[in-house]
């Protein structure tokens, strides 16, 4: 039978009521414990958001299913075992971050995948180079990113984000021992900040942007086919770079056969669009940066970690197991 759902709740609404208190917690667990005493917690916490979240449970088998489709492999379709698996490789995920927080996982642990030589770029950054836009994902870890200014050798790193809580979680990643970026809140692309964004990438400082999460005030978004269904990305990255004028990269960090790979990839020489193109050229850059995601969910199926519905309208029927 058919059941009428509820509409889906912007994604950032679930993570501004409890990111800012789990963090906080996670900033003292990591003075006062290590990885191997958290684990067990982390681990129930993760287990009752899988048993008391049926949307994320739904969401996370819709992605599944239509991995599996876009890459031809249907058979056998999501369970609630592989659903429950991609929960548990969240809890990991978590602990990794712990790590990063930490200065636990350094440079030399992770494999650099650069075959064009983004990290140079980088490095020359900081003798008279402008600084380019590094478009993350929330496939695989994020926090990533903090390894960025060791991966460039102290190369200023900022991460704009759309959370009013950015003072807070700054100061509580100083707590934490991480003081490799900063976080900067941007909910529209207004001429203050643009004016100091153009200045710190004029000084040859980075920006990290995540790509898959449309800002909930802002209308700019853009619809693709993404794993062969329409989605709503961010127009905001791709705005900021061709008014910028500066290169784009993909960078997404994903854990392969137990070990970080972080994957640049060059995706723009210089942003830029012809006279009144401007729509048309951001709608094909966020189509080419979808199938380049498809192909990177492939590399670690079970490592995408947006669990409210990435697709809309949500399905209306529920597949979910009790």
């Amino acid at each position: 039978m058919n059941e009428q759902l509820a509409p889906e709740r912007h994604w950032s609404t679930h993570k501004e009521r409890g990111s800012l208190a789990l963090m906080r917690l996670t900033a003292f667990s990591v003075r006062v414990f290590g990885r191997r005493l958290l684990a067990p917690l982390l681990y129930l916490i993760v287990l009752y958001f899988f048993a008391s979240a049926r949307g994320a449970r739904r969401n996370i088998r819709q992605y599944q299913a239509y991995l599996a489709d876009w890459s031809g492999n249907a058979s056998p379709p999501p369970t609630l075992r592989s659903v429950f698996g991609q929960f548990i490789a969240f809890a990991d995920n978590l602990l990794d971050r712990l790590d990063v927080w930490r200065g636990r996982l350094r440079f030399e642990q992770v494999q650099l995948v650069d075959p064009t030589g983004i990290r140079p770029r980088l490095l020359r950054s900081q003798h008279g180079g402008r600084g380019e836009i590094l478009v993350v994902t929330h496939l695989g870890n994020p926090d990533v990113c903090r390894a960025m200014a060791e991966l460039g050798e102290q190369v200023p790193l900022n991460v704009l984000v759309h959370n009013r809580h950015v003072a807070q979680f700054n100061r509580l990643l100083g707590e934490a021992g991480d003081r490799g970026m900063r976080l900067i809140q941007v909910s529209e692309l207004e001429p203050a900040m643009m004016l100091d964004l153009s200045q710190r990438v004029e000084r040859g400082e980075w920006l990290a942007i995540a790509g898959d999460r449309v800002p909930l005030h802002d209308g700019r978004r853009v619809t693709v086919d993404f794993l062969g269904h329409r989605a709503a990305f961010p127009q905001g990255p791709w705005l900021l770079a061709g008014l910028l004028r500066c290169p784009v990269n993909l960078l997404c960090c994903l854990k392969v056969d137990g070990r970080y790979r972080i994957y640049l990839d060059p995706f723009l020489a210089m942003a830029s669009w012809e006279r009144g193109r401007r729509d048309a050229t951001i709608q094909g850059w966020v189509q080419r940066y979808a199938e380049h995601l498809s192909r990177q969910c492939l590399i670690a199926p079970r490592q995408w970690f947006n669990f409210y519905a990435y697709w809309q309208p949500a399905a209306t029927e529920s597949t979910d197991a009790n």
